[in-house]
Order: structure tokens, then sequence, then C-alpha cells
């Protein structure tokens, strides 16, 4: 499955910089509002040292990560859901994202411009919150605009769900109007599903990435904005990461892994903060990775956490979930420690699943189907 996250938050927070650092790629970026017109995407490897361990074991022609599609949007603005700066039509790139990583920024800079004229985090958290709540907000009230329809409707399915929707609109109308994002509600499952077709942005899992200068990043203590937006996210039950964009972009633009793991070291880093962000976004929608392993390819696939076997072979392609036998299975650890596949058999490391397995985060997959 295709994991996607939107980045968002106000001008000159490091959006384009730490977008840039993701992808290697280039992202327009400069000291002015709205330098971003329209959106950058980009894919990015999920990094997972368990793919290069199966790989090195099995020598493959090709080897194949996983990935991840960050969307990176204009610098939102108080109004932009009323049509201020860029206007509302940039919040529809992220309607049909996985979550979203909100940047805020988390140091002092007077070379750089911010649009409030001062570095209050959790101000900027709330102009943004408010943003994407006013606009959740028109997509609802037009959804109770068009229930009248529906509730005269003949399919007593479209009836009945109308019926079941119409207190559960007014009730999200109320929170939004107040600037409260729909997560937040603590809705049912059935409730979630009632709004799902609406790709409310404030019912989006949602990462806080606190963007810091390099020497708060590198002496390890988290200055007074960072320990605010940590507060924060915790009230919510959300996560926040700290990077250091410029870091990360710097890092970015060296040639070799070589020098890369060499620069860290200099600045005593273990792994990028752009790893912790990507592997976080994973986290916080209960995603997962399994492998498909032979002597042409060894690849990473993405799935959602408690998928059984049929489903996760769904993944792959419909007819493998939909002609689903069994699963041949083995832990990526076990063919590390072995050494091979014989081994794995010969030890009884690799055995036969069916259609009830919950596929396990490292599992090597090998699927039988018949269409």
């Amino acid at each position: 499955m295709a994991l996607n996250i939107g980045i968002v938050g106000l001008p000159n927070v490091g959006k384009s910089t730490i977008f840039s650092a993701l992808t290697s790629t280039f992202a327009e970026a400069a000291n002015y509002p709205f330098c971003t017109i329209d959106p950058n995407i980009g894919i990015v490897n999920v990094p997972d040292p368990r793919l290069k361990a199966i790989a090195n074991v099995l020598k493959p022609k090709i080897t194949i990560p996983t990935t991840v599609e960050f969307v990176d949007i204009a610098g939102l603005v108080k109004g932009a859901a009323d049509g201020e700066g860029l206007g509302n039509k940039f919040l529809a790139h992220i309607r049909q994202v996985n979550a979203i990583a909100h940047i805020v920024r988390c140091f002092d800079d007077a070379n750089i411009t911010h649009v409030h004229g001062m570095i209050d985090p959790l101000s900027d958290i709330k102009t943004i919150q408010f943003e994407l709540a006013l606009a959740d907000l028109e997509s609802v009230e037009k959804r109770m605009q068009n229930l009248d329809r529906f509730l005269k409707s003949q399919d007593k399915e479209v009836q009945e769900n109308a019926k079941r929707s119409l207190p559960l609109l007014k009730r999200v109308s109320e929170s939004l109007q107040k600037g409260e994002g729909v997560r937040l509600m603590m809705l049912s499952p059935e409730e979630e599903l009632l709004l799902a077709d609406l790709h409310l942005l404030t019912q989006k899992k949602q990462l806080y990435v606190c963007n810091v200068d390099e020497a708060s990043y590198t002496s390890g203590v988290k200055n007074k904005y960072v320990q605010i937006v940590e507060a924060h996210a915790k009230s919510e039950g959300a996560r926040a990461v700290v990077i250091s964009g410029q870091i990360e972009k710097e890092i970015s633009l060296l040639e070799s892994e070589e020098e890369r793991q060499e620069f860290m070291r200099e600045l005593g880093l273990q792994e990028t903060g752009l790893n912790r962000l990507i592997l976080s976004g994973y986290e916080i929608l209960n995603l997962e990775t399994f492998f498909t392993a032979g002597e042409r390819e060894v690849r990473a696939w993405t799935f959602p956490r408690g998928y059984t076997a049929p489903k996760t072979a769904g993944v792959i392609h419909s007819d493998f979930e939909r002609g689903f036998i069994r699963a041949e299975v083995y832990r990526y650890e076990d063919l590390v420690e072995l050494g091979s596949e014989q081994k794995l058999r010969e030890r009884g490391k690799l055995r036969v699943e069916g259609k009830e397995y919950v596929v396990c985060d490292g599992d090597v997959l090998f699927f039988r189907f018949n269409v």
C-alpha cells in the first residue's frame, strides 16, 4: 500500500528545506512567504537495515525498498481557509494523504522572517489547526446541506446512513467551529467510517516536527520551543520529532554513504532526523513491513498492522488475495543467522501458514495462490 504524508506549516518554518533533504532534490525555498506555489511531491525510500541484511544473504539481482510519498504544500497563513494568501485550494492537495507532518519553527534567527514577527510555536500550531478546521467545516456544512436529499432517498440503506450521519455531523461542526480537530473527538469506528469519504484534514493522524538550529540539535538539549511543542503533542496523544532541517540538507548533499556517515559521526549523530520522521509516520499509522525474497528480487512492502496473510498478499496484487492458498513464512533474522533458505528448512524455521495467520513485522513471505 502507498504511504503518503502531507507537510504543512506556516511560511518560513523550514518546510521546503526539510522536503529537499527528504527527497535529495531541490524544492524552491526562499526568505519570503508563499515561495512554494504548487505542491512538491517526492518519493522517499523507507530506511530499513533488514532489507540490506536479507539481500546480503540471497544476493538478488535487484533490491527494492518500500517508499513513502511526501507532499509539500504552500505555507498556510491565518485566513487561508477563507482565501487569504494562496487560499484553501492548496489544502485539497493533502485531502488524500494518510497523515500530516506539521513543521513547527523552533529556532531563533533574525535573518529569517517570521510571518507573525515573533517565535511562538503554540500560536503557530493553533493558526494552522484553525485553518485546517475551517476547511473541514466547509466540507461538513456542504454534506449537511445535502442530507435532505439523502433522507428522502428510496434506497433504505442510503436513508439510514443519512439518519445516522446527521447528529454526528452536527457534533463535528460544533467542534470545528471552535477550531478543534476531529481526531480529538474520540469517535467510534462506525462514526469514523461515516466520515471517511469527506477526507477531513483534522481527522488524519498528525505528527509534529520541531525544526531546530544546528547548535540545539547537536547539543542534545531540548530548547524551550521544543519543550512547548512536545507538551502540546502529549496533550493530544500525538508524537513530536526533533530535527534540524539545515543539518539534514547538508547530509543530503553529500555524495556517498561513507561521507554521510562520517559527517554524522563528527556531529555525534547515530541516525538522521529524517529517518526518525519517516519511521514515526509508520508508527502513528500502525504500519509494518514484510519482505518477499528470492534470487531475482528482494523487496520490502508496507502493510497495516493486524493484517492476515490473505490481506497482506493483496498488498502485492488483488489476485494474490483472491486466490490465496497458503503462505510460506520465515523470519528475516533466522535467514541472516543461518545463511540460506535451505538451512531454514533443515532447522524447521520455514513454516506454512493459512488464511488466519496474522503477519508480523519482519516476516519474509512467499504466497501460493490460484485464480
